[in-house]
């Protein structure tokens, strides 16, 4: 039997409201060591806000953090998966779409989060990339 993405998944999510501004956004990153919050708008799922969407859309771009919205930069989340979806389809959808993070939906709502580095320990923790991911965060 396969393996699912409910197995997996991180399931403690850091969501944002679309008008959230992108220094609070990334404040929460900080704070809870992460590279990425949801964008949820009434319980349901809008798209995911990257500390690379921070640098490249707002920072790159001469934008002021305190005066964007995780809206005007995040990417829409169009590739989800499915908490009982196989985790071979995670490693598919993450390849085929260049995709280090992929949010996991049951009826647009989000209930996890599965990463490259979630698969990369799952599939063999003795990789490099397991032990990158399994590293505790540089402070």
């Amino acid at each position: 039997m396969s393996e699912k993405i409910r197995e997996v998944m991180t399931g403690r999510l850091v969501t944002a409201a679309p008008q959230l501004s992108v220094a609070q956004a990334a404040r929460r990153m900080r704070d809870e060591d992460i590279g990425d919050v949801l964008v949820v708008d009434d319980g349901r799922l809008k798209g995911v806000v990257t500390d690379r969407d921070l640098v490249v859309r707002v920072l790159a771009e001469g934008k002021e953090p305190e005066d964007t919205t995780v809206a005007d930069v995040c990417s829409e989340a169009t590739v989800t998966i499915g908490p009982d979806d196989d985790v071979d389809k995670a490693v598919e959808l993450m390849r085929t779409h260049a995709l280090r993070r992929l949010p996991v939906v049951e009826q647009d709502r989000p209930v996890g989060i599965v990463s490259l580095g979630d698969l990369a320990m799952d599939r063999d923790s003795t990789s490099a990339l397991a032990d990158i991911s399994a590293a505790a965060p540089n402070a």
